[in-house]
């Protein structure tokens, strides 16, 4: 739905700021994200301002500073950053850029204040991005007819030659078609797959891929497309861990949705709907589980057989494991959110196994050891619902089940809490040794399968090894 007869619904101080800088003889535009969102009426925190009709940033510095902390970014490329209250806003000095390397920072910045809007926007990746808002005029600024993109829910990029300069910006399609449910250019899908052929993406940093799949978990109601255009594209040929999900054979009985790849995207959008469901807001919580069911079935096409007329993938969940840590090792270097998923990948069948076997409390204490139950709930209610069974009923009924024993015990989210600790090994005058590991699981074993208190569980400790 569009609003383009009145002004986007900026936030006061950023009036008053807007009308700071036309004091000093600059002319501020809105562009970027912001302009975009207010045409689709999506609330915004962040605003981006490029100023045209002045060349100094210290000029600029002096007129912001006033109305907060202002940090500059980086000088050659003449932008500054103010945060007020809940916005962020950021001040850049209009600008053209020519690419000299490989990396997204080897780029040759002219900061130009005489420059036209069409200028200067020209180097922005597609056209809804590029259109711009005076503030002052009340007008929109649209050099490459973004706003007829937008109403036609299409993504189109601007300049063959600019686009291609930063790789980047094939993961930027995929991620903005997916949270935005738009359809890419023909041209622009051509575009991105020749850059994939021709191998550009291989030199993009990880985090900056992180960042845009983040974006895409983090704001897209289906996952699955921008996951359908990652192997339309063939980008794919990067994560041979995921690629290796298609055309990998599944049980009808359990799958009739088809094969390995089409069952992950399926549990990609149900996580979407329970996160949306479930209210949560932790972006960090969200990413982990997002990642956990996409990695859930990577171990599949390590031991997919046929035996006795029927598809196997025994031992899945473990065989998992290898893949999945390459898969996030290529996007991410952060050790502990790695340490988040391969837990629930490993365990993902858990909650089922439990519930079938109506297991005992022991079970499901042991089980909270080995990763977050809450968690682990979520990540098999998605990849049983992710696929076309008549009977979806049962996986609410199995992590229900799961839930209100891991809830009796107060273990739902932090874990068993060992009684015994190497400390309490100490106090009895025992020295650190190897020795600890082998008393500490005797301990807990004592603690799970024989329900016996802490004070039980010293006796039995002093009874056998002191």
């Amino acid at each position: 739905m569009f609003i383009t007869t009145i002004k986007p619904n900026i936030p006061l101080i950023l009036e008053e700021i807007v009308l700071s800088l036309q004091k000093i003889g600059a002319t501020p535009i809105l562009v970027g994200g912001c302009v975009r969102d207010a045409l689709l009426q999506i609330p915004c925190k962040d605003y981006d301002v490029e100023i045209f009709g002045i060349d100094s940033l210290e000029t600029i510095l002096k007129s912001l500073e006033k109305y907060g902390s202002v940090k500059l970014v980086g000088k050659s490329f003449g932008v500054l950053t103010l945060k007020v209250d809940i916005y962020d806003f950021d001040f850049a000095l209009a600008r053209t850029e020519k690419k000299t390397g490989l990396s997204h920072q080897d780029f040759e910045v002219t900061t130009n204040g005489s420059l036209s809007y069409k200028e200067a926007a020209i180097r922005r990746d597609f056209t809804i991005n590029s259109i711009g808002y005076d503030f002052l005029k009340e007008e929109f600024l649209d050099p490459f007819n973004g706003i007829e993109d937008l109403k036609n829910k299409k993504i189109r990029h601007i300049n063959d030659d600019t686009f291609i300069e930063d790789p980047l910006r094939v993961y930027r399609a995929i991620q903005f078609a997916s949270r935005f449910e738009f359809n890419i250019d023909n041209k622009t899908k051509k575009l991105c797959k020749q850059m994939v052929l021709n191998d550009n993406l291989s030199h993009l940093a990880k985090e900056r891929v992180y960042e845009e799949f983040k974006k895409l978990f983090l704001k897209s109601s289906k996952p699955s497309i921008g996951f359908e255009l990652l192997k339309e594209l063939e980008v794919l040929n990067y994560f041979p861990e995921l690629k290796a999900l298609i055309n990998c054979e599944q049980e009808k009985e359990y799958h009739p949705e088809g094969d390995v790849w089409i069952h992950t995207l399926m549990t990609l959008d149900e996580m979407a709907k329970i996160i949306k469901d479930e209210n949560i807001q932790d972006e960090y919580r969200i990413l982990y589980l997002f990642y956990a069911i996409l990695c859930h079935d990577l171990g599949k096409p390590y031991c997919t057989e046929f035996i006795n007329g029927k598809i196997t993938s025994y031992k899945h969940e473990s065989l998992g494991i290898e893949p999945t840590i390459s898969f996030l090792s290529k996007i991410t270097n952060e050790s502990k959110f790695i340490e988040k998923v391969i837990p629930l990948v490993k365990n993902h069948l858990a909650p089922f196994q439990l519930f079938k076997d109506s297991s005992s409390l022991k079970a499901v204490k042991r089980l909270s050891l080995k990763c977050n139950i809450e968690d682990l709930c979520l990540v098999c209610l998605a990849d049983c619902k992710g696929r076309t069974i008549p009977n979806k009923d049962i996986c609410d009924k199995a992590v229900s089940w799961l839930l209100s024993k891991a809830r009796e015990l107060n273990i739902s989210s932090d874990g068993l809490k060992s009684f015994v600790q190497g400390r309490d090994l100490i106090s009895l005058g025992m020295k650190p040794s190897k020795e600890f590991k082998e008393i500490l699981e005797f301990a807990l074993d004592l603690q799970i399968d024989e329900n016996s208190s802490k004070e039980e569980i010293i006796q039995r400790i002093k009874e056998k090894y002191l």
